[in-house]
């Protein structure tokens, strides 16, 4: 930026790109979000753990028969009988105009409507938008992760940018629990001291800059001020962290699993690190991103299939079948996930108790690409549970309703999320 020319008013976005790269590209950067600071530290904090599956679930192997309280339960929710008074089934939800087939996988925390269209730009996700308004009360805002070889994830900031997700589970253990050297962590710390003196050189640029452009790029500069604004403190925060101990965990670092038909073995990876990131407080927001759209079979017993093609013919019998051995164990791990969870004691009650597990998938039929009456549960947080919530199997009740709700249990009072036009019906905190 030393050479962008400030006595006329030529805006080279090239040049300030060019010359804020350095900036955005620093480490331990989840986001460029505005950020407002509403919940405090102390007290008994909420947390959430999102999970997507992109290649759907047999439908009627999911919902339930009936509603309310007296709803009879499915295959798939028989695996989860001993939650049952713990969660809540969502029939009739989707996300309104999200459609796409597997390209919907994108907008499962957003609910950003046309994901074809061209031009399309998604928007922030539920995660990143409870990350910018519960701040930096842990070391890390949220957790991106995903199982399964992509480069997807179901985080996105306010530009609606994806946030990387994290597929080794030895990289997260590193990341969370293993303290760096001394000499490491004051290398960390000095780029990190860098990266505000960049800041501080650019700022001044801006302001001169800004003196000079007409009132649209003011607006766009504007943008740009809050962004540094933004992560100058997001710098001060994670320095103070570097200087600060990681939690120490009984659990060793775990072998990353690279057979890509281990899909059963690299949830429950992913699920214990979930686990334990909540249990020593290290973060309250994690999204974790199931994809087996490129896989081989899965490797357990009776299944010969890889997983996807099983998904086009679950009109064969032989193919449902083996469809049916592969989401039952994906179903285990979750009750796994969820024991582990209630086991986990807090203050009052359990971790499951201040933790909100949403499960579901894009495709309400993954046969047919079809992304309406979406598979959905939620799990713990402070609910009242027990119940089937059906709605409309037409006119689905949107999805964002319940992320609605879920910001409103994380304490944070937002009067509406992407598409949603008000909390979920039926659907009460304890």
């Amino acid at each position: 930026m030393n050479d962008m020319p400030l006595n006329t008013n030529t805006f080279h976005r090239r040049r300030f790109l060019q010359g804020t790269g350095a900036v955005l590209a620093l480490p331990f950067i989840e986001s460029l979000m505005p950020r407002a600071a509403r919940a405090a530290a102390s007290g008994q904090p909420h947390r959430m753990i999102a999970i997507m599956t992109d290649l759907g679930m047999i439908p009627e192997y999911f919902f339930p028969e009936g509603e309310g309280t007296d709803y009879r339960s499915s295959r798939y929710l028989d695996v989860l009988k001993d939650f049952r008074k713990d969660m809540t089934i969502f029939s009739g939800v989707t996300h309104p105009e999200v459609v796409g087939g597997h390209q919907t996988d994108q907008c499962f925390l957003t609910g950003t409507p046309h994901p074809r269209k061209p031009g399309f730009r998604n928007t922030i996700s539920l995660d990143q938008y409870a990350a910018t308004e519960l701040g930096p009360v842990t070391r890390f805002p949220s957790l991106t992760l995903r199982v399964g070889p992509s480069n997807k994830s179901l985080s996105y900031s306010a530009n609606g940018v994806r946030i990387p997700s994290e597929e080794k589970p030895s990289q997260v253990y590193r990341r969370l629990f293993v303290q760096g050297s001394k000499q490491e962590v004051e290398q960390q710390i000095q780029k990190l001291k860098d990266g505000q003196s960049l800041m501080d050189s650019f700022t001044d640029r801006l302001r001169t800059l800004n003196r000079k452009v007409g009132r649209e790029d003011k607006e766009r500069l504007d943008q740009f001020f809050t962004a540094f604004r933004e992560l100058e403190q997001r710098l001060k925060e994670n320095e103070e962290w570097e200087q600060k101990p990681k939690p120490e965990v009984g659990e060793k670092i775990p072998k990353d699993v690279r057979t890509p038909e281990a899909l059963v073995e690299r949830t429950r990876l992913m699920y214990d690190l979930s686990r334990l990131a909540l249990e020593t407080d290290s973060t309250r927001l994690i999204t974790i991103f199931v994809t087996q759209q490129f896989n081989p079979k899965v490797d357990l017993p009776g299944v010969e299939l890889p997983h996807h093609a099983l998904t086009h013919q679950m009109s064969l019998e032989e193919s449902r079948a083996q469809l049916e051995i592969v989401e039952k164990a994906q179903f285990q791990e979750l009750g796994r996930l969820l024991g582990g969870l209630r086991d986990a004691g807090e203050k009052e009650g359990n971790l499951l108790d201040q933790t909100m597990v949403l499960y579901g998938s894009n495709l309400g039929n993954a046969a047919k690409h079809d992304n309406s009456n979406l598979p959905v549960l939620l799990a713990g947080g402070g609910f009242k549970h027990g119940r089937n919530l059906v709605f409309d199997k037409t006119n689905n009740e949107p999805l964002t309703n319940l992320y609605l709700s879920m910001l409103h249990r994380l304490g944070v009072p937002a009067d509406r999320f992407s598409t949603s036009t008000r909390p979920m019906p039926g659907l009460e905190m304890v």
